[in-house]
């Protein structure tokens, strides 16, 4: 019998300063999957207990104040088989910014795609050099239900951010970086543009811009891609604006989607 899967994403830019936010939210918001970026902890910091009181089981790999991924479930299953990091044997591995979960016919990679600091940067070749690696994972998987989700760190349209003239040579929004990201997420749906393909859907508002919420000046950089037998069991996505005007929120947003599978 099929059932909805809620699934979602959150950069939460420190798992333990978010806490109070995620308490505030899981509890009502229905996910069944969650996936975080940022978490910014040790393993052995990582607030293990605060999650199991919410009914989530979670695995993890963090290192301290920086990069860090975790997922989240309310099935024990669904932590059965995860694994961190590509597994490619290319170095770096990268396992506290990527992590592969397989749950029945469902597989999804969750990603903190490197923001890549400047055009000129070292840091702007090792996010290409990413992307390519994340495609190889597209091109393995997409034949099932499977999606990519993350922090993913471009913006693919004009409509995607607030001003795109100003940002043309933004890292994250430079066109040869959207290039690539088309490349990369090729034959995978953007589940979110297909319930919501208006303008003014972000999910990354930044903490030096004065009332960026309230005034709607943000990023969309957190994603769901869906292959095409996960895409046609979409049944909504949206972004949940909510817990970015708590008190202590992150920057960025939750992003979710309901399947039926």
């Amino acid at each position: 019998m099929k059932r909805r899967l809620r699934l979602a994403t959150f950069n939460v830019n420190s798992v333990r300063s978010r806490l109070p936010v995620l308490e505030r939210w899981l509890p009502e918001g229905g996910v069944d999957l969650l996936f975080l970026q940022e978490t910014k902890a040790v393993d052995a910091d990582f607030p293990v207990a605060a999650f199991e009181a919410l009914g989530y089981g979670v695995r993890f790999c963090g290192e301290k104040s920086y990069n860090g991924v975790a997922v989240a479930a309310r099935d024990g299953d669904a932590l059965k088989n995860v694994s961190f990091g590509f597994g490619d044997g290319e170095e770096p591995g990268f396992p506290t910014r990527v992590v592969l979960t397989r749950f029945g016919d469902l597989t999804v990679l969750n990603t903190y795609v490197p923001q890549g600091k400047a055009l000129d940067h070292p840091d702007y070749e090792v996010k290409k050099r990413f992307l390519e690696r994340v495609r190889t994972i597209v091109e393995r998987e997409a034949e099932r239900p499977f999606a990519w989700v993350g922090d993913l760190n471009v913006a693919p349209t004009e409509i995607d951010v607030t001003n795109p003239a100003n940002k043309k040579d933004h890292v994250c929004f430079h066109t040869d970086i959207r290039e690539r990201f088309a490349d990369t997420a090729e034959g995978l749906t953007d589940v979110l543009r297909t319930f919501r393909p208006e303008a003014g859907e972000y999910t990354f508002f930044d903490y030096r811009v004065k009332n960026a919420l309230e005034r709607n000046i943000g990023w969309r950089i957190d994603h769901i891609l869906a292959s095409p037998s996960l895409a046609e069991r979409a049944l909504d996505c949206f972004v949940e604006r909510a817990p970015r005007g708590w008190e202590r929120p992150s920057d960025h947003t939750p992003l979710v989607a309901d399947f039926e599978l």
